[in-house]
């Protein structure tokens, strides 16, 4: 069986910036462990497979995989298939804006692609579940697994501690940038610590950044998904997003923030953060970006 793949930079508007994305846009024949293989094959973060939606409603429906599993719902992966089901016609574009659905595990996530020229030029998911925040190891534990002291850590507003927004992730802050560019994961100290932790992402934020514009510079490590290190993670910036409206994030209104991510890893990403909060309370959380088309191909899978 021959397939066709389209991959991407996402979070970027360059190439060999953002994440790496494979998506193959019409994945209809293959079983789960095709799809698995194909996604070590391609050994990036995260590939896609399209396929018809469940629910008539919707207009596609994404699996991701890392290189070692099978993921819920993650960010690059939807942002950068919605750019490219677009770029090659695949998708309708309607005017400068056209809404869609992806069907995905975690649940149904509302993609907004943005056009300009009749290209699009940008899109933002909005994050399929509440955000939901659970308690974390102690700061020094996690500070000795990052490779840090306990004074590399800030401890404000209740971090370290666990986050989702379909996407579970621990998060700690750090001092400043160079303790974000300090830290190395203990592999060791990380799987006795989080061996039976809601998740073992971890995600690394400061408030200074070598970026400019950026608002906040992160670094994210999930060795358990095959990835020792991710450029431009766009759950897990939607699960900061909906801990910053529950933490720290005024009462009303839709604050904006800029995430720089992957600059220690020379592919510079650029993610966007919408956090919607209406009485108090956290009523939506949205994650966006751009991406480059970098490459097209057929794969040849054997049957069964």
């Amino acid at each position: 069986m021959r397939y066709r793949f389209i991959t991407a930079d996402v979070f970027t508007d360059r190439i060999f910036g953002g994440n790496p994305l494979a998506v193959l846009p019409d994945a209809r024949g293959l079983e789960s462990g095709q799809m698995q293989s194909i996604a070590r094959e391609f050994n990036l973060s995260e590939t896609v497979f399209v396929l018809p939606p469940d629910d008539r409603a919707n207009d596609r429906k994404l699996r991701i995989f890392t290189p070692a599993q099978e993921v819920p719902f993650a960010g690059h992966p939807t942002v950068g298939s919605a750019l490219v089901l677009a770029a090659i016609g695949a998708l309708e574009l309607v005017g400068e804006t056209t809404r869609i659905v992806f069907e995905e595990p975690a649940g149904p996530v509302p993609v907004t692609i943005r056009a300009a020229g009749g290209k699009a030029s940008f899109a933002q998911l909005t994050a399929p579940v509440a955000p939901e925040v659970r308690l974390a190891p102690a700061p020094d534990a996690v500070a000795a697994m990052l490779s840090l002291t306990p004074a590399d850590l800030r401890t404000a507003d209740g971090l370290p501690e666990f986050a989702s927004c379909g996407f579970p992730l621990l998060i700690v802050e750090l001092v400043d940038a160079a303790a974000l560019g300090r830290a190395r994961l203990d592999l060791a100290l990380w799987q006795r610590l989080l061996a039976d932790a809601w998740t073992r992402e971890v995600y690394l934020v400061s408030r200074e950044s070598s970026d400019p514009e950026a608002d906040f510079q992160v670094r994210m490590f999930a060795p358990a998904a095959g990835i020792a290190e991710d450029p431009a993670t766009g759950g897990a910036a939607a699960a900061f997003g909906g801990w910053l409206g529950l933490r720290a994030t005024p009462a009303e209104g839709t604050t904006r923030h800029l995430i720089a991510q992957g600059l220690e890893m020379g592919r510079p990403s650029r993610l966007e953060v919408e956090i919607e909060k209406r009485a108090g309370r956290v009523a939506a959380v949205r994650v966006g970006g751009s991406a480059v088309l970098v490459s097209e191909g057929t794969l040849e899978v054997p049957a069964g």
